[in-house]
C-alpha cells in the first residue's frame, strides 16, 4: 500500500540550525579525552559527513586503529562532551525554521522526520536543546551506517514502520544544506532540497542539480508552496 503524504526527511546541521562551533568542539574535546590527541580537525571534512565517518577520519588521521571499539570509545567522548559544549555556545535555530515545523507539523499530508549525520543521541540533544525534538517522528541517523548514501533506505523502513504504508521515491523529499544531502536523496530516488544556510553558497548547490533550490527557509509560504505544488 502506498500514500500520497510526502516524507520530508530534514538534515540538521546547517539546515535547521547551527550549534555555534558546539559539535565541532566536542569532536575535539574527545579526541583529547579519549585518546590524549591534541585535534584540531584540520583537513577532516565536517558539512555533511555521518559522525561515524568522522570518528574513522580522525582514527585514520592521528594513525589509532579503526576499530569497532575504538570508534565506539570516540563517539562515547563525543556525547559526552557535546551537551557540556551546547550552552556555551552561540547556537541558534535558522531563519525561519520554527514558523516552518510549526506549520508543516499541522498539516495532515506529510510526515515530519530527519536523516543526518548526526548520531541518534546527538541529534536529540541538539534538536532538545532549541526546542524542536518533538516535531520530528523518526529519522535515519550517523550510528545507522557510516556511509550517508546509505541512511535513505533506513528512514523508508522507519516511515513503513511508523505508518503502515510505503513513501514512494518521488514522495520522499531529503532537506538539507551539502551537496552530500544532495547526494543521499538521490540514492534513494527522493526529491532532493538544497538551502544555502550552510557552508557551500547558491551556486555551489546548483551545481549538484538539486530539485529545489532556496537561499534559506525564511518565507514558509514559498517554501511550502513549492514542496506541495503538484
Amino acid at each position: 500500500m502506498t500514500t500520497s503524504k510526502r516524507l520530508l526527511l530534514f538534515d540538521i546541521d546547517g539546515t535547521l540550525l547551527t550549534s555555534g562551533g558546539a559539535g565541532e568542539h566536542a569532536l575535539k574535546d574527545s579526541m583529547q579525552s579519549q585518546f590524549n590527541v591534541k585535534e584540531d580537525l584540520q583537513d577532516i571534512c565536517i558539512a555533511g559527513s555521518t559522525d561515524s565517518a568522522i570518528a574513522r577520519a580522525l582514527l585514520l588521521k592521528n594513525h589509532i586503529p579503526v576499530t569497532s571499539e575504538n570508534i565506539a570509545l570516540f563517539l562515547d567522548g563525543y556525547l559526552n562532551h557535546l551537551p557540556k559544549r551546547i550552552p556555551d555556545h552561540p547556537g541558534y535555530l535558522l531563519p525561519g525554521i520554527l514558523k516552518l515545523l510549526n506549520h508543516l507539523h499541522t498539516r495532515q499530508d506529510c510526515v515530519l522526520a530527519l536523516l543526518t549525520g548526526n548520531l541518534t543521541c546527538g541529534a536529540e540533544i541538539k534538536l532538545s536543546h532549541y526546542g524542536v525534538w518533538h516535531f520530528f517522528e523518526f529519522g535515519a541517523f550517523g550510528d545507522d551506517h557510516h556511509n550517508r548514501n546509505e541512511l535513505g533506505k533506513f528512514a523508508r523502513i522507519r516511515a513503513k514502520e511508523a505508518h503502515g504504508i510505503e513513501f514512494p521515491p518521488e514522495l520522499i523529499y531529503v532537506i538539507g544544506d551539502t551537496p552530500k544531502d544532495v547526494d543521499c536523496g538521490k540514492a534513494i530516488g527522493a526529491r532532493t532540497v538544497a538551502i544555502a544556510t550552510g557552508n557551500y553558497s547558491m551556486e555551489e548547490l546548483s551545481q549538484h542539480q538539486p530539485d529545489f533550490l532556496f537561499k534559506n527557509l525564511l518565507d514558509t509560504e514559498e517554501v511550502t508552496r513549492a514542496l506541495f505544488a503538484e
